[in-house]
């Protein structure tokens, strides 16, 4: 227990520093344990407390005690890294109530069930998608993974070299990424000890034969590690990497620090995240609430006395690129922070976002206390659900304390963002006006990401789904 090593550590340092505190100096001190007083050498027996000597003053020891604890708490609400990892139950369904989370998943199934689903573009473009967090992944470590329908094998060789294969080994069918055993480059299959190479995916070993059958080998996938992730490039045509992810330099380097993650997912098309950088419309109501009102959208659209007299402003503008770089689109948002309907400006500042084909963004700060990058990614697990996970990383003078205020008023925005994608029906001709033409432009510029062979999800009855 913490409090117990605090206390070992504490009564080591006074009794090394053979530290007494004289009789007369010492007054009662009612802990709720009982009146203790000096001299009393009985055990403290809620907290484990030994009192030093014979004239030695337990309570003397408690306001450093406090004062460890205390720091140890500040420490780690502002200075750790931001691990908000939110179930899937647990975001953007406010709107079904409270209870158990079995009962709420349940209803959750239902209301999927009966929602208008649209017509939907192809569920899994092509592109580069994350499936694993480097931090998450050791040497010698393997780490099943499910993605686009499909469970992929991710494993760190014992050269450090990341390798991403199918996780079931053709012999008969085992998930080598379940009790699988990473053997130098090569994953071992846990069943019978087939060995399957990492770099091209061939059986290199079978131990109780003399000969490996040439077609003995599994799929390999095309694999880069960076900025914090590892990627696949998923193809429905089976074609090799059209482009390459760019380097962040300063996270590649060290010099940015990490400064924590979110983890959401979400139960929607794919398609629908990246569209909300060019639906610049929607940051002007949405988003304009105070983050102090949290998600649920019924309570940031409810008057609040208090939490209304701040709120966010936003402006943006959207741009695909061109040749070379036909995969990347640019936004760029303004966004400041106000109180008295604007009257007074507490911040602002401008960020500079990269869209990197379908399930990549980049979004850059660059603020008076320092410089950043949000790293998102978003991967389709199955058809109509989606992992988003972002990254913060930040210069030195870009201290935690701030970076972590970043992250979770991201994620704020970011869930308000959610309740709406879960309840939504995707249309793919929807009603726009002048001022949505970025919204056209985008869904021309995505729909390079898909290819004739890409699959589709079709309906096969009115209470079912099928892909």
């Amino acid at each position: 227990m913490l409090t117990d090593s605090l206390i070992t550590l504490v009564t080591e340092c006074f009794r090394n520093n053979n530290v007494t505190v004289p009789r007369a100096s010492a007054p009662p001190l009612g802990l709720g344990l009982g009146l203790l007083r000096v001299g009393d050498c009985r055990r403290f027996t809620e907290d484990g407390l030994v009192l030093l000597t014979q004239d030695g003053a337990a309570w003397y020891l408690l306001p450093y005690l406090a004062a460890a604890l205390l720091l140890f708490f500040v420490y780690r609400v502002a200075f750790l890294p931001v691990d908000r990892v939110k179930d899937l139950t647990e975001v953007g369904w406010g709107c079904l109530g409270g209870g158990r989370k079995a009962s709420l998943a349940e209803r959750i199934r239902e209301v999927q069930r009966l929602r208008k689903k649209g017509n939907l573009p192809p569920v899994y473009p092509n592109g580069w998608f994350a499936v694993a967090e480097s931090r998450e992944l050791a040497v010698g470590q393997v780490k099943s993974v499910q993605v686009f329908g499909q469970t992929l094998a991710v494993f760190r060789g014992l050269g450090g070299e990341v390798h991403v294969t199918d996780a079931y080994c053709p012999h008969i069918g085992a998930n080598m990424a379940v009790g699988g055993v990473v053997k130098g480059d090569c994953l071992e299959c846990p069943f019978h000890g087939w060995r399957f190479r990492g770099s091209d995916g061939k059986c290199v070993d079978i131990p109780y034969s003399s000969k490996v059958p040439r077609t003995a080998s599994v799929k390999r996938w095309e694999s880069r590690e960076l900025s914090g992730f590892v990627f696949v490039w998923h193809d429905a045509e089976g074609r090799d990497p059209l482009w390459e992810l760019p380097e962040v330099p300063q996270v590649e380097n060290g010099n940015w620090t990490y400064r924590g993650r979110t983890v959401h997912q979400i139960l929607a098309h794919i398609q629908e995240m990246p569209e909300n950088g060019a639906d610049v419309a929607h940051l002007g109501h949405l988003h304009v609430p105070s983050i102090f009102k949290g998600a649920d959208l019924r309570d940031i659209f409810a008057y609040n006395t208090l939490l209304d007299i701040a709120k966010h402003s936003w402006s943006g503008e959207w741009q695909a690129r061109g040749e070379p770089e036909p995969h990347v689109a640019d936004l760029t948002v303004t966004h400041a922070f106000s109180l008295f309907g604007g009257r007074l400006k507490l911040f602002s500042m401008t960020v500079k976002v990269e869209q990197l084909g379908p399930g990549v963004v980049y979004l850059y700060f660059n603020t008076f206390v320092g410089s950043g990058v949000l790293v998102q990614t978003v991967t389709p697990l199955e058809p109509l659900r989606q992992k988003v996970v972002h990254q913060f990383f930040s210069s030195r003078t870009f201290i935690a304390p701030i970076a972590k205020f970043v992250i979770e008023s991201e994620a704020r925005h970011f869930e308000r963002d959610i309740m709406v994608w879960n309840n939504k029906q995707y249309l793919s001709q929807p009603l726009l006006v002048s001022e949505d033409r970025f919204i056209v432009k985008f869904r021309r510029w995505y729909s390079q990401f898909y290819s004739e062979n890409s699959p589709k999800f079709s309906f096969t009855n009115e209470n079912s789904l099928d892909w």
